[in-house]
């Protein structure tokens, strides 16, 4: 039987997580309550709300219960719902938008435009840091047996941002990569190119844990450490071209700007690293090399069931690259572990995830 009371994490924007007792919603029509099992930490939490609050007005975090990245198992349904049913294994797209402006009908409610009817879990709306989750329908994205409810939780903010992202780049057997930055995003980015057959991975940071973890997981061929020899190492690395592809997951300036010089001529660059600056010089760094840059927002609903189907294929598991499990009660231990960086990516986990 579902209690009444349940506990929920809430950070306050001083660098802390605060859990507090909350009642257990009950789901109304086309909504869902989920038994939480996996729900993972997104740096955009580290930079935007635990730190502290950056967001205004709509786009603010309005003090619901954290958590972006979650996952689980439906215990109730409202009336309405159409295809998931009690027991269903699902991950959550992580922004419930109105449904029907034009990116919500093209999937990408990351991009919906009502101001009235965008909430995004864990900042406008409960998330996943809680025993119990209320979520709607239509947010929902089936978990097949083959993955576990923690390789679930990283589907949509950080595996489909990834996958979104190597789509507009288009990846293949002729491409190096080059990844800056090594976080959770960078991981993913390097784990999902050498599925789409890129032979040659280079990948820098400037944390030693996270290097150590690029090399121990086999995801990268070479690791750099950051520094402004960066462009010339990747050049040398690839015979004096530079690289076909460049991922920025940083959000550093120099990073950013290490990815457009060190890509080949037409080359391709996305952008998936949010906030920050970049200064480059059109001309010489772009035009002149007839390179395309893109930035890549998360992803939509419809690439997302696909990069599931991907994962089983390619037998691919987003939970090898967490490093650390807490349970709820430890959910400060968890955040404050992913604010220092030296991790690769931090789950609060419950029931059979934590075992």
């Amino acid at each position: 039987m579902t209690p009444a009371a349940m506990q929920g994490a809430f950070l306050p924007g001083n660098s802390t997580a605060e859990l507090r007792q909350v009642p257990v919603p009950t789901p109304g029509h086309g909504e869902v309550l989920l038994r939480m099992k996996s729900s993972t930490i997104c740096g955009s939490d580290i930079r935007c709300i635990y730190h502290e609050h950056l967001g205004k007005g709509p786009e603010g975090y309005q003090g619901v219960v954290a958590g972006h990245e979650p996952c689980g198992r439906i215990v109730a349904t409202g009336p309405g719902c159409r295809r998931f049913g009690v027991g269903d294994r699902v991950i959550v797209y992580h922004i419930s938008g109105c449904g029907v402006c034009n990116d919500c009908r093209r999937g990408y409610m990351i991009s919906c435009t009502s101001e009235r009817y965008r909430r995004a879990y864990g900042w406008q709306r409960d998330g996943g840091m809680a025993d119990y989750l209320l979520a709607e329908e239509k947010d929902l994205i089936y978990l097949p047996d083959e993955l576990s409810f923690a390789d679930g939780a990283q589907v949509a903010c950080g595996f489909g941002t990834v996958y979104e992202g190597l789509q507009k780049l288009g990846i293949g057997g002729n491409d190096a990569v080059l990844i800056t930055g090594l976080g959770p995003v960078g991981l993913a980015a390097a784990a999902l190119c050498r599925k789409l057959g890129a032979p040659r991975i280079i990948g820098i940071d400037v944390i030693e844990e996270r290097m150590r973890l690029a090399r121990e997981l086999g995801l990268c061929d070479e690791v750099l450490a950051s520094g402004p020899a960066n462009v010339a190492d990747v050049k040398r690395l690839t015979g004096g071209h530079g690289v076909e592809r460049a991922v920025d997951c940083s959000a550093n300036d120099a990073a950013r700007a290490t990815a457009i010089r060190a890509t080949r001529k037409w080359g391709r660059i996305v952008f998936l690293g949010e906030g920050g600056r970049v200064e480059f010089n059109p001309s010489p760094d772009i035009i002149h090399d007839q390179k395309t840059l893109f930035g890549s927002w998360v992803t939509s609903t419809w690439l997302m069931e696909e990069l599931v189907e991907r994962l089983v294929r390619w037998n691919l598991h987003p939970a090898e690259l967490i490093t650390h499990r807490f349970p709820l009660a430890r959910v400060g231990e968890a955040y404050a572990l992913m604010a220092s960086g030296k991790c690769g990516k931090v789950a609060v986990c419950f029931d059979e995830e934590m075992k």
